[in-house]
């Protein structure tokens, strides 16, 4: 028997796991899937890492976080400067100066400011909608262009639909930055987040093809205590109902040129094209092979939104209030479970980035070794 059962090689189950075998205890990683490191999950092509799960771009202000992930992999200086492309019109993102003056031609920051301050005066009151808070934040033509496809295609539902709360501010930048994600420490590892994870998981037991569910009680046995990354209501057998999740599809392309698009990340605001963005993978890391040399190929992957159902992967936790209502059922039947954790993603049901998924593990780790000394 060991001391800790990971199901999920994941972010959240790698770093548990490397903080307890730092701690002196032994340790077991379950993983469903045929490889680690959960949806950061990179795989070599040609030379150049591929996101196989979506873009994964680490940024954080926490330099504790900064430094824990430093100890298992370098990072490069990749900085996320996304481009919208709405039928052809192209745009910086976040939303600065660059985009003010292709937008309406505004060239100093006071020109902008009141130009969006013209158009917010469209909504009165308390906005009803997403595409009322939108308007209210930044003016009709910035959402008309670069808010309303795109978020219609991400959730498959009009603007008019969707509740204010999903855009609770938009970033606007009466500056001339690009600089998407305005972090204290950003970069991709060099080398992959794959490689990073097997770092953070080096002398631990790993087992692929696992299905921790298909089987609970016998893996049970095999551990004192359980860190479970797996989606909560699948743990119940959905005993209170399904959580509902947004779901992410890919068309990833190997193509024989250097250069398509000429950054990493081009988002299509327009609802005509079916896809909400393409990612050119290589210049996550600039083009270059671990050598330096330029890559003669490219691969780009096309994204596609789409409601999720059962055997697909689920990606955004859907937190509307029937939703959050479902997880709180769920979470206050996991309280019972005294001897499993539920963490991550999936788990706490939550949208997390990177950085607050260590950060949740780390803290979480430190409160269950002290407890189990």
């Amino acid at each position: 028997m060991v001391n800790y059962l990971i199901v999920g090689a994941g972010l959240y189950g790698a770093v548990f796991a490397q903080q307890a075998k730092a701690a002196g205890k032994s340790v077991l990683v379950i993983e469903r899937r045929s490889h680690i490191a959960g949806n950061i999950y990179t795989e070599d092509v040609e030379g150049i890492n591929v996101h196989k799960y979506g873009a994964h771009i680490f940024h954080t202000n926490s330099k504790a976080v900064w430094e824990y992930v430093q100890q298992f992999a370098e990072f490069n200086r990749f900085t996320n400067s996304p481009v919208a492309n709405y039928h052809g019109e192209l745009y910086s993102l976040p939303f600065n100066m660059y985009t003010f003056n292709k937008m309406w031609g505004a060239v100093t920051p006071e020109e902008a400011a009141a130009k969006i301050e013209e158009q917010r005066k469209e909504v009165v009151g308390e906005p009803r909608n997403l595409e009322e808070q939108a308007i209210s934040l930044v003016g009709r033509d910035v959402y008309e262009k670069l808010v309303k496809g795109y978020t219609e295609k991400q959730w498959g539902r009009d603007c008019k639909e969707l509740p204010s709360f999903i855009i609770k501010r938009l970033p606007v930048r009466l500056t001339f930055d690009n600089n998407y994600f305005n972090a204290l420490y950003q970069g991709i590892p060099i080398g992959g987040y794959t490689n990073m994870v097997e770092h953070m998981l080096d002398g631990i037991e790993v087992r692929l093809n696992v299905d921790y569910l298909e089987d609970k009680e016998y893996w049970n046995l095999q551990a004192e205590k359980v860190i479970y990354t797996g989606p909560i209501d699948a743990y119940f057998n959905y005993s209170l109902g399904n959580l509902e999740y947004r779901s992410v599809r890919f068309e990833t392309e190997l193509l024989d040129i250097p250069n398509f698009q000429g950054n990493a990340a081009v988002n299509y605001t327009d609802r005509e094209t079916p896809w909400t963005r393409i990612i050119e993978h290589k210049w996550f890391e600039f083009g270059k092979d671990i050598n330096g040399n330029d890559l003669p190929k490219t691969v780009i992957s096309r994204e596609y939104s789409s409601e999720w159902k059962p055997g697909d992967e689920p990606y955004y936790p859907v937190n509307d209030e029937k939703n959050g209502a479902l997880y709180l059922k769920y979470k206050a039947l996991a309280e019972n479970e005294k001897d499993v954790i539920f963490g991550g993603r999936l788990g706490e049901y939550k949208y997390y980035d990177m950085d607050q998924v260590i950060d949740a593990a780390l803290r979480t780790s430190n409160k269950a070794l002290k407890m189990n000394k």
